[in-house]
């Protein structure tokens, strides 16, 4: 789960999570055969699984256009248009920079030494281009955390946070560069105050951006440098003074998520208190945040995740309408199938709702 934020660029230009054990119905294993009989996903107005975007969380057409131009021509003018057209202070830039990254990262673990190349053209012709180095640090963030115990990891970290100061350089009022930094600050092991301090400078540009609280939750989570209840305390705060119409009401779920045993034995789990509480929290968020927040999307697949494992399918299935079609988030992304892992949930989340007695005619269109 370490790798959250830097999954949400990765998987978008395609990871999943190996189910540690099979959702169960109350009968028992009647879930899972019950997804096996599940009928055609079209009936529900579901995408086949051959037509899953696995590039992008949710549909953002500029973006999509530009990583289609971007691997036709292997140019980088597409990417620095999108950046340029796109608000600095908007949560759809820092998307954008974590996928336009992701694509390069992909495209270098597919073809070591040629992958990418036009991004690294990119600095080279257009050096004091903010987008570019902006991109450019969350490449070398996301090459690190790729394999963390390399002997070369302190160096790429160390040179992505030489380019963020760079970004940061090259466009002031831009949060996005110190939101990257939080995957240094991770990797390096900031010290606490060094941390805050850095937290200041992204909190006074962008104070409530729901990307940049995901990558400052890693900070705090055991995993990495801090404690399970200094994670919950974290999300709690964030949520507790969230404006009106944020997102941030739903990082208690990322922060539960985090947090999860590995091997989950009590059937219960999804149904307490916690996770409840967690649940509801997500919910009112995407429920109240503008329906074309970047992030949303996001919040949605995890509220799928957790639904279907509460046995809440008819909840699951109305996250589910919103979403259908892309499935590049968490928590599908960790793996080489995401669709896979989705297409499980999904039909988990029908044969859920027809078992409770629901139709296609019972879900809003």
């Amino acid at each position: 789960m370490e790798m959250l934020v830097i999954l949400i660029g990765i998987v978008m230009v395609g990871g999943v999570l190996v189910v540690p054990m099979v959702l169960r119905r109350r009968a028992g294993g009647d879930a899972m055969r019950g997804a096996l009989r599940a009928g055609d996903p079209t009936a529900y107005g579901f995408v086949p699984r051959e037509r899953l975007d696995v590039r992008l969380p949710g549909p953002d057409p500029e973006l999509a256009d530009a990583l289609e131009e971007i691997q036709r021509t292997r140019e980088w003018q597409p990417a620095a248009r999108l950046l340029a057209l796109t608000d600095a202070a908007s949560e759809l830039r820092w998307q954008r920079v974590q996928t336009l990254a992701g694509a390069a990262a992909h495209e270098l673990a597919v073809s070591p030494g040629q992958g990418g190349m036009w991004l690294r053209t990119w600095r080279v012709e257009a050096p004091k281009d903010p987008g570019g180095a902006a991109v450019h640090a969350a490449f070398l963030v996301m090459q690190a955390l790729r394999d963390p115990s390399s002997e070369d990891f302190r160096m790429i970290m160390e040179e992505a946070r030489t380019v963020c100061a760079e970004a940061a350089l090259l466009a002031p009022g831009d949060p996005v560069p110190y939101i990257v930094e939080l995957g240094v600050a991770r990797g390096l092991a900031y010290r606490q105050a060094d941390f805050e301090e850095l937290w200041a400078k992204v909190t006074e540009r962008a104070p409530h951006h729901m990307g940049a609280h995901l990558a400052a939750l890693l900070y705090w989570c055991e995993k990495w440098h801090g404690s399970q209840d200094q994670a919950d305390a974290f999300a709690q705060s964030a949520a507790a003074s969230a404006p009106k119409g944020s997102l941030l009401p739903a990082l208690p779920l990322f922060a539960v998520f985090e947090h999860l045993p590995e091997v989950q034995l009590v059937r219960s789990l999804y149904q307490s208190e916690v996770i409840t509480r967690a649940i509801e929290g997500a919910r009112f968020a995407a429920l109240h945040a503008p329906a074309d927040h970047p992030v949303l999307p996001h919040v949605r697949h995890l509220l799928v995740w957790f639904l279907v494992r509460a046995e809440r399918y008819a909840e699951a299935m109305e996250q589910l309408r919103r979403v259908d079609g892309h499935v590049g988030a968490i928590p599908w992304s960790y793996g080489a199938d995401p669709a896979a892992e989705y297409v499980v949930y999904r039909a988990l989340a029908v044969a859920g709702f027809e078992g409770d007695g629901g139709t296609p005619a019972h879900l809003p269109h």
